[in-house]
């Protein structure tokens, strides 16, 4: 039959064998089976041309329209292009060239994701890097949502075929999902972050707040000065977070490798100290403050096992959690730190406090409180070897063969700081808290210079915190459904704002004391500025975990925080 272009062929409907599936050339039918024939080559789309057969057969057929050419698989990397093959003669005629070059059929390409991609829109770095430096995820086709990437996913699929047109992939769009909304896996997962943070928070509300307030009847404020370096760990913590990224065991699992060994160690360790704390802080003040450094060797090694935890936490939940959630690990992040802090600090020193127990639960008085700094590491420590005997039989880690040597995450994580989008990050967080500074340091000394009780002041922070746990998950909400640096730059102009309003708080002092609606001014302010204070946190580390890799997650997730 005379084609569009001229030529002059009788296909048949019978599919060619397996191994010219994609050869691209017309096939005729006879009572020998199938041949394949070659066209010559066409110079004019009105030529005419006349198929020699190989054989002396006559062939006769329903005069039928020839089966459009096969889709070219042009895959890269990181997505796939689907274009038709050849274009059409209107649009180039001297473009469609068929002989020679459709003699050997063109094999399709599998389709197998890369373990590297480069990120690009919605808060991803951008620029080029080294092939070490290119960022991993488990499926990259699904990271942005655009048409070439869900053509990518499906062609990956083993029941991919061009007969049919492929259906549309799902997109997924940024939408305010509540706790219950996510997917089963995903709150199993964010409940047990939630947990691991609770953890880190214990020791971390014990050394930077509890010892050093019950170290004041035995050391002076210069050794008191000396033991505020048990707390340093948390600030170097960078500088071997990458050996966290690089070492471990495949049979634990990359991140587990060091949680379970670490809580182990931590437990024991607060175990150990519970027998001996008061003892301890005694001979810690005796002869000047001699043993103030041993007891801050104590400490110093408790709090950077905490600070190696927070690293291999921090990034087993990029892993966790699924894309679209990924905020929800500043969520888990935000609560389970204030609230580890928060009842290691307020509320232990509220029940060790021999007032308020006699106050509260006691008719008889007593010369000690309800709970004891012994008692509560004992009880911290055996928490957290249950917690760890729970997480090594209960929960098991994704399997990964992926891992890098230490020095390539060092690498890594000095080119990532070459980045100059991360260097405007770095300024950014080191100009950000100026505004602010002032008014977290020294408002609440200020109110209680005026004449503002402590009891009152203890008060405002016992209100403050439900509020600061609750607001935390919002945060992690508005951080999936808004672009979570426009929700940190929205917190940090109300966060100046809440610091313009407590220097009029104290202003205002009265000089008749403390009144109720005072203090509902201050309950109200200090309110107001946790809530910008917990909104920017949380935005920020949303959008430390949508940018940061899986890979060597520790690491980034530590250098954007540090």
């Amino acid at each position: 039959m005379p084609t569009a272009l001229g030529d002059t062929f009788i296909p048949n409907s019978v599919r060619p064998p397996p191994e010219q599936e994609n050869a691209l050339l017309p096939y005729h039918s006879s009572s020998q089976g199938t041949e394949l024939q070659n066209l010559p080559h066409i110079t004019e789309p009105n030529q005419h041309h006349t198929l020699l057969a190989h054989t002396s057969q006559t062939y006769s057929s329903d005069r039928i329209k020839p089966k459009p050419p096969p889709l070219q698989l042009d895959i890269d990397h990181s997505c796939a292009e689907v274009e038709n093959l050849p274009p059409s003669p209107a649009s180039s005629s001297n473009s469609l060239q068929m002989g020679r070059n459709s003699e050997k059929p063109r094999r399709q390409q599998s389709y197998r994701p890369s373990s590297t991609f480069a990120r690009g829109q919605n808060g991803h770095a951008s620029g080029s890097m080294d092939s070490h430096l290119e960022l991993r995820r488990k499926h990259p086709s699904l990271d942005s949502p655009t048409s070439t990437s869900q053509t990518a996913h499906l062609m990956g699929r083993e029941d991919f075929s061009l007969d049919e047109k492929p259906p549309l992939t799902p997109t997924s769009s940024d939408t305010d999902t509540s706790f219950f909304d996510l997917p089963r896996q995903d709150r199993r997962n964010f409940l047990l972050l939630v947990l691991l943070y609770f953890l880190q928070g214990i020791p971390m509300g014990l050394a930077t707040g509890s010892v050093p307030f019950l170290l004041k009847s035995h050391l002076s404020y210069g050794q008191i000065g000396v033991f505020s370096l048990a707390s340093y760990p948390y600030s170097l913590k960078l500088l071997w977070s990458p050996i966290v990224d690089a070492v471990w065991s495949p049979r634990l699992g990359r991140r587990k490798s060091w949680i379970l060994p670490i809580q182990t160690c931590s437990g024991l360790g607060m175990i150990y100290l519970g027998g001996r704390i008061k003892d301890m802080m005694v001979s810690a003040g005796a002869n000047d403050g001699s043993g103030v450094w041993s007891f801050t060797g104590w400490w110093f090694f408790l709090v950077f096992l905490c600070a190696t935890q927070d690293i291999a936490v921090d990034g087993w939940a990029l892993t966790l959690l699924s894309l679209p959630n990924i905020s929800y690990a500043s969520t888990a992040q935000t609560v389970g730190l204030t609230a580890g802090h928060f009842l290691s600090y307020t509320v232990f020193l509220a029940f060790n406090s021999p007032d308020f127990a006699n106050r509260w639960f006691r008719s008889t008085p007593s010369e000690v409180g309800v709970m004891t700094l012994s008692g509560y590491l004992t009880f911290a420590g055996w928490a957290y070897l249950i917690v760890t005997a729970g997480l090594a039989m209960l929960k098991r880690e994704e399997k990964t063969k992926e891992k890098d040597s230490v020095m390539e995450v060092y690498r890594s994580m000095f080119g990532i700081l070459k980045l100059k989008n991360v260097q405007s990050i770095i300024i950014v967080h080191l100009i950000a808290k100026i505004g602010f500074q002032a008014n977290d340091a020294v408002t609440n000394l200020k109110l209680l210079d005026k004449g503002f009780s402590q009891e009152d002041l203890a008060l405002t922070v016992l209100i403050d915190f439900p509020f600061e746990i609750s607001l935390g998950y919002y945060a992690g909400r508005w951080s999936t459904a808004y672009p979570a640096m426009h929700v940190w730059c929205w917190a940090f102009i109300g966060r100046l704002i809440a610091a313009v309003i407590a220097q009029a708080v104290v202003m205002m002092f009265p000089k008749d004391g403390v009144q109720t609606w005072y203090l509902l001014t201050v309950i109200m302010s200090h309110i107001f500025s946790t809530f910008t204070n917990t909104v920017m946190f949380v935005a920020i580390s949303a959008f430390h975990a949508k940018i940061s890799d899986p890979l060597i997650g520790g690491t980034y997730m530590t250098l954007l925080a540090t």
